[in-house]
């Protein structure tokens, strides 16, 4: 029985993880869903940098939803547009600075995506990639709660707050990523978003001189439709 059972496991994961890959010449249309990873570049806040109150960056994460086009040129090519509503932006961790905690501080920036990208496929179901993405901005938020103790009592103050007029409109990147496609044919997606031009219409918008530029990571998955 213990057999049987190990074989009827066995062949059940083998239906699942066997890949797929798309017949040459065809469209396929893929919804999909996932998380994103975002972090600008020249983006630490120093409040008062020899009070040592510097809060350094962590990814701000958020979430990716679209829908990819591709077209199946050969077996080892295929070229793909797609059009993404996805979250970005950086994030940061606590700091305290004249005896008032910042906590969950964050700048969120939401953008309609459209990657063009061309799939090498270097194994039967499984993909690198790279193109270009362009991503139009659709709102950016700045948001943190300040806390302060003195006694028994506590103060927070927490905002939420537009900052859209201080950021560009149009991002310009570079996606690379990997992809495999199951037999199902459910799609994995990982993308890393290289930023080419700077978002930030202010020059100290994070109190440092310079430009900033996004970098995010999308993990999607997705399912693919033949048409």
């Amino acid at each position: 029985m213990k057999k049987i059972m190990t074989m009827v496991v066995a062949a059940m994961l083998a239906t699942v993880s066997v890949n797929a890959q798309q017949e040459v010449g065809s469209f396929t249309i893929q919804p999909h869903l996932g998380g994103s990873a975002g972090m600008m570049t020249n983006a630490d806040i120093a409040p008062k940098a020899e009070a040592g109150a510097k809060a350094d960056k962590t990814p701000n994460g958020g979430s990716v939803a679209g829908v990819e086009l591709e077209y199946q040129l050969s077996k080892k090519f295929s070229v793909a547009a797609g059009v993404n509503y996805m979250q970005a932006g950086t994030a940061w961790k606590d700091v305290t600075y004249d005896g008032v905690k910042f906590k969950d501080m964050k700048v969120e920036t939401s953008y309609v995506a459209v990657p063009v990208v061309a799939n090498f496929y270097v194994a039967k179901g499984l993909a690198l990639k790279t193109g270009v993405q362009f991503a139009f901005l659709t709102d950016a938020k700045s948001k943190f709660t300040a806390e302060k103790t003195q006694g028994d009592i506590t103060a927070k103050l927490e905002t939420d707050s537009s900052v859209k007029d201080q950021f560009n409109k149009f991002d310009l990147s570079i996606p690379v990523g990997i992809s495999y496609e199951f037999k199902v044919p459910i799609v994995i997606d990982l993308r890393y978003n290289i930023g080419l031009t700077k978002v930030n219409k202010v020059d100290n918008l994070f109190g440092n001189k310079g430009d900033s530029r996004s970098h995010t990571c999308t993990l999607t998955v997705g399912y693919k439709f033949k048409l």
